[in-house]
């Protein structure tokens, strides 16, 4: 069997505080869509953040996050500043406050295209591969688009904003944490069609962190649940939906109304 993409197994904990992640253990393969699932305070925010390495400096973090067979918790602050965006991308929770508010929005697009490219190669096809990204994300690549902040834009485009920067470098992973919350629903359709292509057109694995079951059965090949900082069942999507073993995710299942039933 070949080497999963990623795999962890990790403990999070905070000075004086119950552990956030407890032995947590989930791998992603290549080119897989793995759903993860829990109720707020479960950790999957934390889980999100831990594997690039983004929590606060503060958090203990044990155990292995293992990136293309390396240990990503023994890498330097710099070393991690070239795997973020260029291998792993992340689609941060809360499209609106995730963007800078005092940038435009061709701005914000440069400063992460430049992040691993020279700075020089932006006129010659940074702008090109920017405008072009646009276009797939359903936007506008015009100036009147890129000129704005992002006060002056929807949640939806700015969601979609995020899943470009996000993918700017093509990345093997994508973490994307709740992207289709605070939309409706044409919308979130719209937004998990664009993260299905991400693993479509792309070739990249993701990690979807959603509360929402119905949007999990419609893109994740294997679904994990989370349950006080551990995985409690993981397994394929389908099956899971159709007979699940834990009494926790019996729950969640059980929990959703008949009108909204989902069927993988």
């Amino acid at each position: 069997m070949p080497e999963p993409l990623l795999r962890v197994k990790l403990n999070v904990d905070y000075p004086g505080k119950p552990k956030v992640l407890n032995d947590l253990e989930l791998a992603i393969g290549e080119g897989e869509i793995v759903g993860l699932v829990g109720q707020s305070g479960s950790g999957k925010s934390t889980l999100g953040l831990a594997i690039p390495r983004l929590l606060a400096s503060t958090a203990r973090v044990t155990g292995e996050i293992c990136y293309r067979g390396e240990n990503l918790l023994g890498h330097s602050a710099g070393e991690m500043r070239r795997i973020r965006g260029k291998e792993i991308g992340v689609v941060f929770q809360g499209a609106s406050s995730a963007l800078n508010p005092a940038l435009r929005l061709g701005a914000q697009l440069r400063e992460v295209w430049r992040a691993h490219r020279r700075p020089g190669e932006w006129k010659t096809e940074g702008r090109d591969q920017c405008r072009s990204l646009m276009r797939s994300m359903h936007l506008a690549d015009d100036n009147a688009f890129l000129e704005r902040y992002p006060s002056q834009i929807s949640i939806g485009q700015a969601q979609r904003v995020l899943i470009a920067m996000a993918v700017m470098h093509r990345p093997a992973l994508v973490i994307a944490d709740e992207p289709t919350s605070a939309l409706d629903m044409v919308t979130q359709a719209e937004v998990l069609g664009l993260m299905r292509g991400l693993r479509d057109h792309f070739g990249s694995s993701l990690l979807f962190i959603s509360h929402d079951l119905a949007a999990v059965s419609a893109i994740c090949d294997r679904l994990a649940i989370l349950r006080d900082g551990k995985i409690v069942e993981m397994g394929d999507t389908a099956e899971m939906f159709a007979a699940p073993c834990h009494p926790y995710t019996q729950s969640l299942m059980a929990a959703i109304p008949a009108r909204f039933a989902v069927h993988p």
